[in-house]
C-alpha cells in the first residue's frame, strides 16, 4: 500500500458563503463522513494547513486584489464579490490556509515523505483570476501550487489536468503564455463560464500548452475513460512534467444539481487510475489531487473514496482498480465521438501523439 498524503482539516468549514449557497461547508462534512465509514483502518500521512503569505499568493494574483479580499476579514457580515462569490469574515484566512496546505502537500511529494496526495480544502480555485473572484473562488488554489513547485521546489514542468464539471478559466487565464505549464481541461460546453473552446489553445511561447476538450452534457464513464487514454495520456507523456497537479472536481457525478454528466463511481475511477499511472511513468508518481467542485454530497463522498482507493492500491481495493483499467482497455465513445475528434484537430499540429489519429 503506498503512503499517501491527505490535507484534511476542520479549519476548512469555517468557510460559509451564505446559508442558501451551494458551496457549503457540508460539502466537506460529507467527505470525512465517507473516508470515516470507508477507510477506518487505514493511515493517511496527515498534511497540516499553513497560511499562505501575501507575497506567495501575489504569485498569481494582483496585489490589490488579495488586499480586497483581506478586507472582507474585517467585515462583520457577508461580502459579496459577484453573484456566485461571497466571503464571511473568516474566508481569507480560510483561503489562504488552502493554498498554503496545498504548499505543504507539495513540499511531502518533493521531500518523498508520501508518494502522492489528495488535499480537500475550500474555498475552491480554478475560477479566480489574477484580479477577480468567480465561481465560488477567491484564490487559485492549483495555479499557485503550480508556480511554488517552480519557484521553491525546482520542479519546472508542470502539468495541470482539469475534470471538474466547469471551465477553469482562472488557471487556464494564469499560464496561457507559459510552455512549462500544461493546463488540460475536460468540461461542460457550452456552460459556465462560457471559456474553454477547443480553438482556445494558449498564446505566444504557451501556444499547444492549453488543451480544452469541451463536452456536452451527458457523457459517459465510457467517454472519459477514452480521453483520458487517448489524449490525455499520450500529450502527457510527450510533455514530460516534473509533477502533476489535479484539479479534481465532481460535478461530473451523474446526479450532480448543477452538471449535467452521467460519469459514476467507475468512470471517476478510471479517470484517478490513468492519471496515478501516467505520473508513475513521467515523474516517479508526483501526483496532486485538489478538490475544486461538486455539489452533490453522495457523488462528493463517492468520488474522494475512489480517487484515494486508486492512489493507495491496496489489496483491498484490487476490484475497483481492475474496473478502472478494463473501462481503460476496452472503451469506446457513447457521445464524445465529434468532440474528441475536434480536440484532435485542434491539438495535432502541436502535440505528435496525436498525428496518427487524425
Amino acid at each position: 500500500m503506498k503512503n499517501i498524503g491527505l490535507l484534511r482539516d476542520d479549519v476548512y468549514l469555517r468557510h460559509v458563503p451564505g446559508p442558501s449557497h451551494v458551496e457549503t461547508p457540508e460539502r466537506l462534512i460529507a467527505i470525512h463522513k465517507a473516508i470515516d465509514e470507508t477507510f477506518s483502518g487505514t493511515t493517511f500521512t496527515k498534511i497540516t494547513p499553513r497560511a499562505a503569505t501575501f507575497e506567495e499568493l501575489c504569485w498569481n494574483h494582483l496585489p490589490d486584489y488579495v488586499k480586497k479580499i483581506e478586507q472582507t476579514g474585517e467585515e462583520k457580515n457577508f461580502v459579496a464579490l459577484d453573484p456566485d462569490t461571497v466571503t464571511c469574515p473568516d474566508s481569507y484566512y480560510v483561503a489562504t490556509l488552502a493554498v498554503g496546505g496545498v504548499f505543504n502537500a507539495l513540499d511531502a511529494i518533493k521531500d518523498g515523505a508520501i508518494t502522492g496526495g489528495m488535499c480537500l480544502v475550500r474555498p475552491p480555485g480554478h475560477h479566480a483570476e489574477p484580479d477577480r473572484a468567480m465561481g465560488f473562488c477567491l484564490f487559485n488554489n492549483v495555479a499557485l501550487g503550480a508556480l511554488y513547485a517552480q519557484k521553491v521546489l525546482g520542479l519546472r514542468r508542470c502539468l495541470i489536468v482539469d475534470f471538474d464539471l466547469h471551465h477553469g478559466n482562472g488557471t487556464q487565464k494564469s499560464f496561457y503564455y507559459d510552455p512549462n505549464v500544461l493546463y488540460f481541461s475536460t468540461h461542460q460546453y457550452p456552460y459556465y463560464p462560457g471559456t474553454g473552446g477547443c480553438h482556445e489553445v494558449g498564446s505566444g511561447d504557451g501556444k499547444g500548452f492549453t488543451v480544452n476538450c469541451p463536452l456536452r452534457a451527458g457523457c459517459t464513464d465510457e467517454d472519459y475513460a477514452v480521453i483520458f487514454r487517448d489524449i490525455l495520456v499520450p500529450i502527457a507523456t510527450e510533455f514530460s512534467p516534473d509533477l502533476v497537479l489535479v484539479s479534481a472536481g465532481f460535478d461530473i457525478w451523474w446526479q450532480d444539481p448543477l452538471g449535467g454528466m452521467r460519469v459514476t463511481e467507475r468512470g471517476i475511477g478510471a479517470i484517478s487510475r490513468a492519471l496515478i499511472d501516467m505520473a508513475e511513468e513521467v515523474c516517479s508518481r508526483r501526483i496532486l489531487f485538489v478538490l475544486e467542485g461538486g455539489y452533490s454530497k453522495e457523488g462528493l463522498g463517492k468520488g474522494v473514496v475512489m480517487v484515494l482507493k486508486q492512489l493507495l492500491q491496496g489489496e483491498e481495493f484490487k476490484d475497483e482498480i481492475e474496473v478502472a483499467k478494463s473501462l481503460l482497455a476496452t472503451s469506446s465513445p457513447q457521445n464524445a465521438r465529434h468532440s474528441i475528434q475536434d480536440v484532435i484537430h485542434s491539438q495535432a499540429k502541436y502535440w505528435g501523439c496525436l498525428r496518427s489519429f487524425e
